[in-house]
């Protein structure tokens, strides 16, 4: 069977769930059945136990809201969706996008203060800095362990709290005075940081239907790669202060935390926990939000219940091991973006100040593949796979040339660089969000994240020891190690995942027609409501319906 044909299979299968979702939206997520109620259905045991039963503890946590205000929402229509799409895409996106980029221009600090007097003043070496580099991923490690409070406490406080101490961080790093300082701070940065993208992709799993989310995720991620853009401009009017007796660097970072003091107020007066507080949206909005993406998505909006059957899933489940897998070998290159500063200089023989200008374009070409590859998948569903292929062979090209190009050919290693750098990021956010829409259940999808955060980590623990001293300046065994594992076997990964997936819809075909599969029953003092399998917090291997997003 070919790729293509088996993809048009897919496509029958969601058009199928889109009919069985299409009905569903017609009614109202919830109903009511009491103990003295007629419906001979529901009080007949055995009729009953056709349908998945949980308490209104395991329930959803907008079924409180539901109960509330669906009654009194009607339907919505085709042009009222069209809207409502769009505003949530554009503000979401926008708000954890921005997010996003301070998140990264934190990040990205000690590679521009590099070039600002960083090293001479504080006395680090490119060892050194290798080592900090690493001690922010330790950091990140660590701190997989705050998903804890991204399960149990309101999203909108955990963001805060984080952005807050971020901002504490990042000014402290004026304090530094030798390396030792410098690592230390670098650890707690990678600490505070370490739930910042879990958090931000459960918003907009909570907002975002499955092909909503799978499309914006570039644009979400050129905040990533282009952070270089505004930084890069902030890092080139600071080199061009010639009358301070502040050092530079020190300068770049009070700027960059001042940024990060901003988006905090921001977050306390604008993020939403889930769309039942959406201050952006109305009451009418934020029901069809939910209906949405609990139909289109099938998991629930949000749970605050820690659940051990659903950790124990994702740990048995071979999709969590195989996303796992992905990110360990393809972020053995994530440390390129942090070097590229220094490459662009020793490889490119350019001064400081002209670097960072390199770097602008570097971050522009990386917006335009981003623009480009959500603009595809805006009009091709299912595609997100041979996506990951795709978006990954600049980089491999790119990494060929570096290592065969003749070193004194510096304007083609530059264009070589720029290609390399930025355009594997393209393929990370699409499988980081890849990873979130294809298990459901709200514990289940913080475990996967924390599965694959960790092996993130441990990738970019490595990363940065490959980029050792003595092989400067050409690096030809980081490139390597760059061509085979993260640019060959890695994309290689995403397509046996996309092969499993598809077989999984295959067998799930049947069960879509189902009424009992596409509704449950959640217990709340003696009464049952009937409501969308959605609001059970499931997980898809509880859920039968659940379709797999390819």
């Amino acid at each position: 069977m070919t790729a293509t044909n088996s993809l048009d299979k897919d496509d029958a299968i969601i058009e199928k769930l889109d009919r069985v979702n299409s009905l569903l939206s017609e009614g109202h997520a919830i109903e009511h059945y009491s103990e003295d109620s007629d419906d001979t259905e529901l009080r007949d045991d055995k009729t009953k136990s056709k349908y998945a039963v949980v308490s209104s503890r395991d329930a959803d946590a907008t079924l409180g809201f539901l109960e509330e205000f669906d009654p009194q929402v009607p339907a919505i229509t085709a042009e009222q969706e069209k809207r409502l799409s769009r505003k949530v895409t554009w503000i979401i996106v926008s708000l954890t996008a921005f997010i996003n980029l301070i998140l990264y221009s934190d990040k990205a600090t000690a590679s521009y203060a590099s070039i600002l007097g960083l090293w001479e003043e504080v006395g680090i070496t490119q060892n050194q800095y290798n080592n900090s580099n690493t001690l922010f991923y330790v950091g990140f490690i660590v701190g997989q362990a705050n998903l804890y409070f991204v399960q149990t406490y309101p999203l909108k406080y955990v963001v805060s709290v984080m952005t807050a101490l971020w901002t504490i961080v990042i000014f402290l790093h004026c304090a530094c005075t030798n390396y030792r300082s410098f690592y230390v701070l670098r650890f707690f940065l990678g600490f505070v940081e370490s739930v910042a993208i879990p958090c931000l992709n459960t918003t907009m799993g909570q907002f975002l239907t499955a092909d909503e989310k799978a499309a914006s995720a570039p644009m979400f991620y050129s905040t990533c790669v282009g952070v270089t853009i505004p930084v890069g401009f902030i890092a080139y009017g600071v080199l061009n202060i010639t009358s301070t007796s502040v050092s530079l660097w020190k300068i770049f970072m009070m700027i960059i935390g001042a940024c990060t003091f901003l988006l905090t107020i921001l977050v306390l007066f604008i993020y939403p926990n889930n769309p039942t507080d959406a201050k952006f949206l109305n009451t009418n909005e934020k029901v069809w939000v939910i209906r949405r993406v609990q139909q289109t998505t099938g998991s629930s909006i949000e749970q605050k219940v820690v659940k051990k059957h659903q950790i124990k899933e994702a740990l048995l489940d071979p999709i969590s091991w195989l996303f796992a897998a992905f990110f360990l070998l393809q972020q053995l290159a994530n440390n390129l973006p942090y070097q590229q500063t220094l490459l662009f200089k020793s490889i490119g023989n350019i001064s400081s100040l002209d670097s960072t200008l390199v770097s602008v374009a570097s971050g522009g070409f990386a917006v335009a593949c981003c623009i480009l590859a959500t603009t595809f998948l805006l009009y091709f569903k299912n595609y997100t796979a041979f996506s990951v292929v795709f978006w990954t062979i600049p980089s491999f090209v790119g990494s060929i040339a570096m290592v065969s190009i003749p070193f004194d050919k510096h304007i083609a290693l530059l264009a070589m660089l720029c290609m390399a750098s930025p355009a594997f990021g393209v393929p990370w956010i699409l499988m980081f969000s890849w990873n979130s829409t294809t298990c459901s259940g709200y514990t289940k999808k913080l475990t996967r994240n924390a599965i694959v955060m960790f092996f993130f980590c441990v990738a970019n623990l490595i990363s940065p020891q490959l980029w050792q001293e003595k092989d400067g300046p050409r690096y030809i065994p980081a490139w390597i190690v760059q061509i085979v594992l993260s640019f060959s076997i890695a994309p290689s990964i995403a397509i046996v995942i996309w092969y499993i997936l598809r077989k999984r819809n295959q067998e799930r075909a049947i069960n879509l027609e189902a009424e009992e599969k596409k509704f449950g029953l959640i217990e709340v003092n003696g009464e049952s409501i009937k409501a969308n399998i959605a609001m059970l917090d499931l997980t898809d291997h509880e859920n039968k319906t659940f379709i797999y997003p390819l």
